[in-house]
């Protein structure tokens, strides 16, 4: 644990409106030497639905949740059914009702990363220098890692495409 204190404290500062300041195998690259082998594979594993480890637990439920509101929402919006019932959160609902309601995907994606990181922070808490810092800490990366493949341009590309294609079909009819 002694360990810990230089680690956590050398890590670059993660901000969800931030790019990645290393990527995820810098990250491990760190932590190689600095945690026990079971929490570095751990690590090595590391998925956003991953719930085995400190903070995983409790961060896939909450994610869970998140992502079953956002999935009901948009089935809502569809007209479809959501065969699924779960414990509803009021914030959860806000913060999907909010991305849905998000001018393009892009600013969607940053509602949804800035709450994601509230939620790990609140799931860290008080925690200074242990297992569930680090593993919060690898989470945001994940976060910003899917963050980052996002391209604007691309994406603005995409969407002129699939707008031209509808066009056309509408002026067909």
């Amino acid at each position: 644990m002694a360990s810990y204190y230089y680690l956590i404290s050398s890590l670059p500062t993660l901000d969800s409106d931030g790019d990645m300041p290393m990527t995820y195998e810098e990250f491990l690259t760190c932590c190689q030497g600095n945690v026990s082998e079971e929490t570095y594979q751990r690590l090595a594993t590391l998925t956003l639905s991953s719930s085995e480890g400190p903070l995983l637990k409790e961060w896939a439920s909450t994610y869970g949740l998140l992502m079953k509101e956002l999935n009901l929402q948009r089935s809502l919006a569809m007209g479809k059914p959501y065969p699924a019932g779960f414990d509803k959160d009021g914030m959860n609902a806000q913060v999907a009702s909010a991305a849905l309601a998000a001018r393009n995907p892009l600013e969607s994606e940053q509602i949804l990363l800035n709450y994601e990181f509230e939620l790990l922070d609140q799931l860290v808490g008080m925690h200074m220098f242990d297992d569930y810092v680090l593993f919060g800490y690898a989470v945001k990366l994940k976060l910003l890692e899917r963050k980052s493949c996002f391209e604007k341009e691309k994406g603005q590309s995409e969407f002129r495409h699939l707008f031209e294609e509808v066009q056309q079909r509408v002026y067909r009819l």
